[in-house]
C-alpha cells in the first residue's frame, strides 16, 4: 500500500503509463484534456449531465426534478418511472436486438459439454427475456408483490441473473447473499429483511466438489420461521430433501408459468436492492440502493470505466466476481445488459481443474475487457507465469482491478503478462454503498500510475480532508470524502436510520464518508492509504473485525477476542485474532495448543464463512490495554505483521503483555 506520507521526489519515480495512440483514437473519452473539462462541468452542472446521461436510458415517465437533496438524503429523478430490467432486456429486444448474446455462461467442470469441453451456455436479450418474464410469474403466483423481499443463496448460474432480474421486473426486492456464507449468515439476513421467501440451490460446483447450499438454508431456517416458500434450482443433481409445501422445484413451477411479464414501471426512488456490507461494529449493515440513480450510475460507469463499445460484434466482458457481491450486481449484470455488452458469468474457481482457468476461457471466449481482484493477481503471480504464456490472451483490450488497493508489483506483472503491455489498466475504487465507480482512470484518457486509482469518475467530487472538511496539502495523508450527492449512493441502512446517519455523515460535516483514508499526488492522483475504521479488506471482501471477534467469543474456551488486519502475500490483507481463553492458558507450541487454535479457525468458518476464517490465531492471558480500557489494536498490529515495536507502550497497564503475544 502507498505510503501516505510519500515525497514527490519519490513519486516521481515511479513509472507512468500512457493509453495507447491507437486505443485513445477510438476512446468515449480521448485525452486528459477532454476528461478535465467534461469533469469540471459534470460537478459544476450536475443536474444537467446526469439528465443528458439518464436520457439515453428508457423512461414510462420522464422525471419532474434531477435531484433533491436534503442531507444526507438524496432523491434524484424524482416523479420519473422506470423499469431496471426493462432496461437491460426489454429495451434491446425492442430496438431489434434480441438476437444479440447477452450473457455468456461456463459452468466449472471440464467434460460436461460438447466435445468434452467445459458445458457452456449462451442467452440472446430475447432467451433472457423469456426465462425472467416466466420466473417472474412464478414468484408472483407466490404472493410476491411490489417492495417484498426476496432472499437469493445461489452458485453462479444463469439462474441467479434470472431471479435478480425477475425480481427488478416485478418491483420485488432482492438480497442476494454470497454462496460462501454460513447458515446463521443466511438466517440473519432472513430476519434482517424479513423475508418470505427464498431461492437457492441444491449446490454449487466449487473446485470439483459441491456446495452444500440447500443444506446451509435447511439449517438457516430452523432458526427463523420466517420464510415461508424455498425455490430450489436442481444444479448438481445432489438429491436434497424437500419439504412438502415449503420447498418447490424450480423448474417444475417454471414450466407452469406464462411466458409473458410485462415490466412493472416502477419509481426512481424505488427500492430495487438490499446488499448486506459488514460494519465496523454490530451486525451487517442492509445496504438500500433504489432504481433509478442506481440505473443511471451504473450504465454510465461501466461505459466509460470499460470503454465498453455496444456496436462491436466482437465486445466480451468478464468480471470474474459473484453477484453476491456488489462488484456482481453492478458490473456483471446491472451496469453491462443496458450497454448492450455481453456479459459473461463463471461458476468455478480460477485454479479449476488447472492453474491457467482463467486464461484458457478469455482465449476460447475471446474476452475483450477483463475485471479481477488484486488477491487472484497475486494468486497468479505465484502460480508462475507458464500457465500464462500458453495462452493467446490478444483479444484483450482493457484490464481492470477491484476489491482493494493493488500493489505496484502485481499492477506492472497484470499489464505485461496478461495484457501485452498493450491494454490500460483501470484501478477502480468504490464501495456497496457508492453503488458503482468513484476513483477510476478512463482507459483511453488517464496517464496511469501502479498503485492509484487515479481521477474521480463524470459527475463525482471526490476530495481528501482533516477531520472539519479542509483538503489537505498534496502527498499529505487526509480523510477521503465525496462532497456531493451522486445518483448510485445509498439511500439507508434498512431498518436503521441512526446507523447510517452515524456511520457515513458524522466523521466530516457535510460530507459522505466512507472511513477510507487517502493522499492526492501532485499530479492530482488519488492514493487509498487503508481504513479508517476497524473494517478489513480481506480479498476483496469487507469483513467487520467484531464479527469476528463476536463468533470467537461464542466458542466455549474464548472469554475475549480481538481481531485486527497484517499484510498478506496473496489476500492482501489477512486476519489476525487474539484470543483470551478460558481457564488455564495452553502451553505455546503445545499439541493442546495448536489444536484449540485449529478449533477457532473452523469455528470462525462455521460461523461466518470461509472468508472470516483468522490467518493466524494467538493465544493469551491478556489483551494490550490502556489504563481506561481501551485496547491498543495498533500493537496488535504490528505484532500479527512481525514488525518490532518501537511504539510508545507506557499507556498500558501491563507491558508484560507484548511479550506474551509475540509468543503466542
Amino acid at each position: 500500500m502507498p505510503d501516505p506520507n510519500a515525497t514527490e521526489s519519490m513519486l516521481t519515480e515511479t513509472r507512468r503509463f500512457a493509453p495507447p495512440a491507437d486505443f485513445a483514437a477510438r476512446a468515449h473519452v480521448k485525452s486528459m484534456a477532454q476528461y478535465e473539462t467534461l469533469h469540471a462541468r459534470s460537478i459544476a452542472e450536475p443536474e444537467a449531465f446526469w439528465s443528458e446521461v439518464a436520457s439515453e436510458l428508457h423512461w414510462f415517465k420522464p422525471w419532474d426534478t434531477v435531484l433533491e437533496w436534503n442531507l444526507p438524503d438524496a432523491k434524484w429523478f424524482v416523479g420519473a418511472q422506470t423499469n431496471l430490467c426493462y432496461n437491460c432486456i426489454d429495451r434491446q429486444v425492442d430496438a431489434g436486438l434480441g438476437d444479440k448474446v447477452a450473457i455468456v455462461w461456463e459452468g466449472e467442470a471440464v467434460g460436461d459439454g460438447p466435445g468434452g469441453g467445459p458445458e457452456v451456455l449462451k442467452l440472446t436479450y430475447h432467451d433472457l427475456l423469456g426465462r425472467v418474464s416466466r420466473f417472474a410469474n412464478v414468484l408472483k403466483a407466490r404472493g410476491v408483490k411490489k417492495g417484498d423481499v426476496v432472499t437469493l443463496y445461489m452458485g453462479m448460474v444463469p439462474e441467479l441473473a434470472v431471479a435478480m432480474l425477475a425480481c427488478a421486473r416485478i418491483g420485488a426486492v432482492h438480497s442476494v447473499i454470497f454462496g460462501g456464507f454460513s447458515a446463521q449468515a443466511i438466517c440473519d439476513r432472513v430476519e434482517d429483511g424479513k423475508s418470505k421467501l427464498l431461492i437457492t440451490c441444491d449446490g454449487s460446483w466449487r473446485r470439483g466438489k459441491v456446495v452444500p447450499l440447500k443444506a446451509n438454508v435447511d439449517q438457516a431456517l430452523t432458526m427463523t420461521d420466517r420464510v415461508k416458500d424455498v425455490i430450489v434450482f436442481n444444479r448438481c443433481n445432489a438429491g436434497v430433501p424437500m419439504i412438502d409445501g415449503r420447498d418447490h422445484d424450480w423448474q417444475t413451477l417454471v414450466d407452469a408459468a406464462p411466458a409473458d411479464c410485462p415490466a412493472e414501471p416502477m419509481d426512481a426512488e424505488d427500492l430495487l436492492f438490499i446488499l448486506y456490507t459488514s460494519g465496523s461494529t454490530g451486525k451487517p449493515k442492509g445496504i438500500m440502493h433504489t432504481t433509478g440513480g442506481y440505473m443511471v450510475h451504473t450504465y454510465l460507469t461501466a461505459k466509460l470505466t470499460f470503454d465498453l463499445k455496444a456496436d462491436d460484434p466482437d465486445e466480451l466482458y468478464w468480471c470474474t466476481a459473484d453477484c453476491g457481491w456488489i462488484t456482481g450486481h453492478s458490473y456483471i449484470l446491472y451496469g453491462l445488459l443496458p450497454n448492450r455488452c455481453a456479459t459473461l458469468m463463471f461458476e468455478g474457481g480460477p485454479n479449476h481443474p488447472a492453474p491457467d482457468r482463467f486464461w484458457d476461457i478469455i482465449e476460447r471466449h475471446k474476452v475483450t475487457k477483463f475485471y479481477t481482484a488484486p488477491t487472484a493477481i497475486r494468486a497468479f503471480m505465484k502460480w508462475g507465469d507458464e500457465h500464462v504464456e500458453k495462452h493467446d490472451l490478444s483479444s484483450l483490450k482493457v484490464l481492470g482491478t477491484v476489491g482493494e488497493p493493488i500493489n505496484p508489483e502485481a499492477w506492472v506483472w497484470y499489464h505485461e503478462k496478461i495484457g501485452g503491455g498493450r491494454c490500460p489498466i483501470v484501478d477502480t475504487w468504490w464501495q456497496t454503498e457508492t453503488g458503482g465507480h468513484m476513483l477510476t482512470p478512463l482507459p483511453g484518457a488517464t496517464t496511469t500510475t501502479p498503485g492509484s486509482c487515479c481521477r474521480p469518475m463524470l459527475g463525482i467530487d471526490m476530495a481528501v480532508v482533516n477531520s472539519d472538511g479542509q483538503e489537505v496539502p498534496n502527498n499529505t495523508g487526509g480523510i477521503l470524502v465525496c462532497r456531493k450527492p451522486w445518483p448510485g449512493m445509498l439511500r439507508g441502512i434498512y431498518g436503521d436510520r441512526g446507523r447510517f446517519v452515524e456511520t457515513y455523515w458524522s466523521k466530516v460535516p457535510g460530507m459522505y464518508c466512507p472511513a477510507d483514508g487517502a493522499r492526492i499526488d501532485p499530479d492530482g492522483n488519488f492514493w487509498i492509504t487503508g481504513r479508517i475504521d476497524d473494517v478489513i479488506v480481506v480479498a476483496g471482501h469487507n469483513l467487520g473485525t467484531m464479527e469476528v471477534e463476536s463468533a470467537l467469543v461464542s466458542h466455549r474456551a474464548v472469554a475475549e477476542a480481538a481481531v485486527v488486519g497484517f499484510p498478506h502475500e496473496v489476500k492482501g490483507t489477512g486476519v489476525a485474532a487474539f484470543v483470551i481463553t478460558q481457564g488455564e492458558l495452553p502451553e505455546p507450541g503445545s499439541d493442546a495448543a495448536e489444536q484449540l487454535k485449529k478449533q477457532l479457525i473452523a469455528h470462525c468458518g462455521q460461523e461466518l464463512g470461509p472468508i472470516a476464517k483468522p490467518d493466524q490465531v494467538r493465544l493469551t492471558t491478556a489483551l494490550p490495554k490502556t489504563r481506561s480500557g481501551k485496547i491498543m489494536r495498533r500493537l496488535l498490529r504490528d505484532i500479527a505483521a512481525g514488525h518490532e515495536i518501537t511504539s510508545d507502550v507506557s499507556t498500558l497497564e501491563d507491558k508484560g503483555i507484548v511479550e506474551t503475544l509475540q509468543r503466542g
